[in-house]
């Protein structure tokens, strides 16, 4: 559009109200300086409001406005209209209507420019009007990423769109072409893509035949739309990422690692290139990372419980913290946050990582390197020399890391390092598995950490969700301790622009904490098995992967979804295991108010006859300071269960219990012949009127299947075997 054309157009939106004549000699001196229309310098100079500026000429010129974004664009129309006419002119093509064409534009065309459409096009013209990225992203949507890049390059090397068959592999790569500025724009617009989508992985993958590009956004993978041509080009996309990273651009046999610094408006990041070879050609995959970390404590995503265990844990003058989880759960961000804590001029903190993720100020920091055999094992001897007080192994992959981490860690030294573990109780046999001793494990290590990284329902179309099944509904209430599953609020993104439509925006993490005891050090010795210590420690108040996903799915932070897809499954998951009848051991919150009894609806069935009897028991709350080792039960007292099943008891108190408290039970089962011991936890809590005391509903945490079917025997034989429909066991 020409100069005299944008001045008409800014005397307009003058005439409007849109902007005064002194904005409107701003906007046009930029237009002059940098050929852009009037409308989107007006807008980067925050002059005018695009969205005001476009309702006005819509009503002025007469124009429709619209939102691409809710247009369907037949496929056939995008090959209908070449992408050069496109990038061009800055359209998108919208409807096809006999010989009329509806495109949509940022800002009106003058008549020369709708004539020279027309002319090349051969239809007829409508005129909508639309945002200008609302066309920017119709355009990669349906044309592909970089397609008018792509073509531009097509038409000045002289070659055709159609795309040859051959592999990829087969391609004599043109490292000259790497330096053409097409190229490298092309490259620079796959990582400001990435960056702008909050991508933290690009993977650029060859196939037969085809160049697949995906962005990893939120810890999911998503396909990116490019046009079939980018295959001609894989070779020199790929020649121009390994010379920024500063690899080898003849090597193409074996595999090959590099970095590099980015700048974009949005800031600085750095890169990590990781290249593999393949049978179609080098596969590749960018990370994305900020030059500098910022988490802090309450970025991490923390229940109040778990703060402050992990609070206690760093004042550990010595002593190993292991951090769990499959790659890319988050360990290192969580070990580099505990790491910025400690870090002060009295502490000297050394690292050895690999790679190294991100730049500490204060700590030094040692990068593996196999070329030159430094192994975590050497570089672990080697700073011990440096007189640290605090270490971070990156990972532990073998019995010599693993011997010398925790001989290290008796020596006086604090030390930090991950394990690839499902849970936190699996790390305990992951180290005996590789060649740890036992005892080694019990007098080193102080915690282990399991945590995962879950999405995060976008704010902005965040909505409840009345659809999910009444079983995971039970199973949260349950968990949690609620009164019934209506009181469970469970929510969903329903998708919008800001989150992609993806109905996340962002990730938090959700731990696992296993503190090493005395209970759990003697099970180490004795080489239980993780299920068994995942019991223990859950006995003992450790809340597990899955219920803390609850908590944020009640919280309407996360979806019941995104809990199942990241937590192990566990064993007593669904209220019994596999072939019999075994309830579910839930842990519910610490403290919680005490509830009324609510009666349940038809739909929630029991799985064990109740029976309504008296039955002598003592109970003993458990209590447990956070910088105890030692088990401690409150003072033993007597009463008689009212209600009891195999699947837990229904008995009185005279004081307060909270429910999600832990409770030592003793009960003179009938025609038995010894009595039976066990743990339960109160998830029912309820005050009998002006009598000072409680009823309190329990479900079995820890108890013998022997010591199980004797309850269940007795209540069976039992006369007057009542079948109660109530939620707590």
């Amino acid at each position: 559009m020409g100069s005299k054309t944008e001045l008409s157009l800014g005397e307009t939106l003058v005439k409007l109200g849109v902007l005064n004549k002194a904005a409107l000699e701003k906007g046009l001196k930029e237009h002059l300086k940098s050929e852009e229309p009037l409308i989107h310098c007006l807008t980067k100079l925050k002059l005018a409001d695009e969205e005001k500026i476009l309702k006005n000429l819509s009503r002025h010129f007469k124009m429709p406005l619209i939102k691409l974004k809710e247009q369907k664009i037949d496929s056939q129309l995008i090959q209908t209209i070449a992408v050069k006419f496109v990038a061009h002119y800055k359209f998108m093509p919208v409807k096809l209507e006999g010989r009329t064409l509806t495109m949509a534009v940022s800002s009106p065309p003058d008549i020369r420019t709708q004539d020279e459409i027309r002319l090349n096009l051969g239809y007829e013209l409508k005129i909508v009007l639309a945002s200008r990225d609302d066309i920017i992203n119709a355009i990669k949507k349906h044309y592909g990423l970089a397609a008018d890049t792509i073509e531009k390059i097509m038409i000045q090397s002289g070659k055709s769109i159609t795309i040859p068959a051959e592999d990829l592999s087969e391609k004599i790569e043109d490292i000259e072409q790497a330096d053409d500025a097409s190229v490298i724009k092309l490259v620079n617009q796959i990582l400001l893509e990435g960056h702008r989508r909050r991508a933290t992985d690009i993977h650029i993958e060859p196939y037969r035949g085809k160049m697949k590009l995906r962005y990893r956004v939120d810890g999911i993978l998503y396909d990116a739309n490019v046009p079939p041509a980018i295959k001609n080009f894989f070779p020199a996309i790929l020649s121009r990422i390994k010379i920024m990273s500063n690899l080898n651009i003849v090597e193409r046999r074996l595999p090959q690692d590099g970095r590099c610094v980015v700048k974009s408006d949005q800031g600085t990041f750095d890169m990590r290139i990781s290249i593999m070879p393949t049978p179609y050609g080098e596969s590749v995959v960018i990370r994305l990372l900020p030059t500098r970390m910022l988490y802090r404590f309450s970025d991490l995503g923390l229940d109040p419980n778990n703060l402050k265990i992990l609070e206690v844990l760093l004042k550990k003058p010595h002593g190993i913290i292991f951090v769990t989880g499959p790659t890319g759960s988050g360990k290192t961000t969580t070990l580099y946050v505990c790491l910025n804590s400690l870090n002060t001029e009295k502490v000297k903190i050394i690292t050895i990582e690999d790679p190294i993720e991100y730049e500490l100020d204060g700590i030094t920091q040692i990068q593996v390197n196999p070329e030159i055999k430094l192994s975590f094992a050497r570089g672990l001897r080697s700073m011990l020399r440096h007189d640290p007080d605090v270490m971070m192994v990156g990972e532990v992959r073998d019995q010599e890391t693993a011997e010398i981490t925790t001989r290290v860690a008796l020596t006086g030294h604090l030390v930090f390092s991950t394990l690839h573990t499902n849970d936190a109780a699996s790390g305990v046999t992951r180290l005996v598995d590789i060649g740890v001793e036992p005892y080694l494990v019990t007098s080193s290590v102080e915690a282990f950490i399991a945590q995962r990284l879950i999405r995060v329902i976008c704010p902005k179309c965040r909505m409840e969700d009345t659809s999910q099944l009444s079983e995971i509904r039970q199973e949260i209430a349950v968990c949690l301790g609620l009164g019934s599953p209506a009181e469970v609020k469970v929510y969903k993104g329903t998708g919008c622009e800001e989150c992609n439509f993806t109905g996340y925006q962002g990730r938090t993490a959700i731990y696992e904490i296993l503190l090493v005891d005395e209970k759990i050090k003697k099970m180490v010795l004795e080489k239980a098995s993780s299920d068994q210590i995942k019991k223990a420690a859950m006995g003992s108040g450790m809340k597990t992967l899955r219920q803390i996903g609850w908590e944020k799915v009640n919280s309407g932070l996360t979806t019941p979804e995104e809990v199942v897809r990241v937590t192990p499954t566990e064993k007593y998951e669904t209220g019994q295991v596999e072939g019999g009848k075994e309830p579910l051991p839930v842990t519910a919150a610490a403290t919680r108010a005490p509830a009324k009894v609510t009666q349940p609806t038809g739909s929630e069935k029991r799985i064990y006859d109740r029976l309504s009897t008296r039955v002598p028991l003592e109970y003993s709350l458990y209590k447990k300071s956070l910088d105890s080792t030692e088990e401690e039960f409150s003072k033993t007292s007597k009463t008689v269960a009212k209600d009891i099943s195999a699947g837990g008891v229904l008995f009185e108190t005279r004081e307060f219990i909270p429910a999600g408290g832990i409770i030592k039970l003793t009960m003179e089962i009938p025609f038995a012949r010894k009595k039976v011991e066990c743990l339960v936890r109160a998830i029912r809590v309820e005050e009998i009127k002006k009598s000072g005391r409680f009823n309190i509903g329990s479900q079995f945490l820890d108890i013998d299947s022997a010591d199980k079917a004797i309850i269940d025997k007795f209540v069976q034989q039992e006369h007057g075997v009542m079948k109660k429909e109530i939620l707590w066991p």
